[in-house]
């Protein structure tokens, strides 16, 4: 015989797998909606790596990265020379702001660092580091542009093996090789049996970990603010322009974070170029301190 008291039990499973495919299917059509072809598209790491303009596949290949770099060196460069063709001894506005960032580099960050009589020798070449360094961090923020020329690790790299080159060289020029080598992986007033755990350390973060940090903050800082960027105005784009009902009020939201977050690019844009050549700083000065 059939048992009734079964039947609302076989049914009521029934509609419980019913409503967790219903479910299932649903976030399926969200999760196709956020990421799918036809909907919004999430920005991802490809967007480092465009097609080539000119030469592709080789060398000298040139892509929207490239063309930004060239840009902003471009605008740097000519804004540099503007104001050094028209520099007077009263200063103009343009004169007045360039003074400043310049004195700005030589006491607050270099001076600060590694004192007026050592700092003379560097000030000119952390300056033009650190005015670099703002130009292509700061292209991220601009329209047309939207990307910055330190968000692929290649120019970062280039940057911080010029600092490393720079600190070794003066490291060795002042105490000599073994001094140098000396002072650096096997600090005094150490027991030495813990040189064998001490000197690979310090081998690591002299010769690898200090350019490779310097490097790899940059780019990443820059890679995830326009991750962000892109996603947030993406996001705008898709609400505005595509979404329906009241989807579209999240457009607004979106929309102000994107404004604030571009705020807040601009900032790291500036702290980033502050970090990188303080750091410098502190490794010059380190290269060149007195043996003990």
């Amino acid at each position: 015989m059939l048992n009734r008291a079964a039947v609302p039990t076989a049914m009521g499973a029934a509609d419980a797998e019913g409503t967790a495919a219903a479910t299932t299917e649903e976030a399926s059509g969200f999760l196709d909606w956020l990421f799918g072809t036809d909907g919004f598209h999430a920005p991802t790491i490809a967007e480092f790596y465009p097609d080539a303009i000119l030469f592709a596949g080789t060398i000298f290949e040139f892509n929207r990265i490239t063309l930004v770099r060239v840009v902003a060196a471009v605008v740097m460069l000519a804004i540099f020379a503007i104001v050094a063709g028209r520099a007077k001894i009263v200063p103009g506005r343009g004169q007045a702001m360039v003074e400043i960032i310049l004195d700005f580099v030589r006491i607050q960050i270099v001076e600060e660092v590694m004192g007026k009589e050592k700092a003379k020798r560097f000030v000119p070449f952390l300056t033009t580091l650190f005015i670099a360094i703002v130009f292509f961090n700061i292209t991220g923020v601009i329209p047309l542009l939207n990307m910055a020329g330190t968000a692929l690790i290649g120019l970062p790299i280039i940057m911080a093996l010029w600092v490393y080159v720079l600190y070794l060289g003066v490291g060795i020029q002042k105490h000599g090789l073994g001094g140098y080598l000396k002072s650096n992986l096997f600090p005094p007033g150490v027991p030495w049996p813990i040189y064998f755990l001490l000197t690979p350390i310090e081998f690591l973060q002299v010769f690898v970990l200090r350019p490779a940090t310097l490097a790899l903050r940059l780019a990443a800082n820059m890679i995830a603010g326009h991750l962000l960027l892109v996603l947030c105005f993406a996001a705008t784009h898709f609400f505005f322009l595509e979404a329906s009902g009241g989807l579209k009020a999240m457009g607004a939201v979106s929309l102000l974070a994107g404004i604030a977050f571009t705020l807040f690019e601009i900032f790291i844009a500036l702290l980033q170029a502050y970090i990188f050549v303080m750091l410098s700083s502190v490794y010059l000065n380190m290269s060149l301190e007195e043996e003990h």
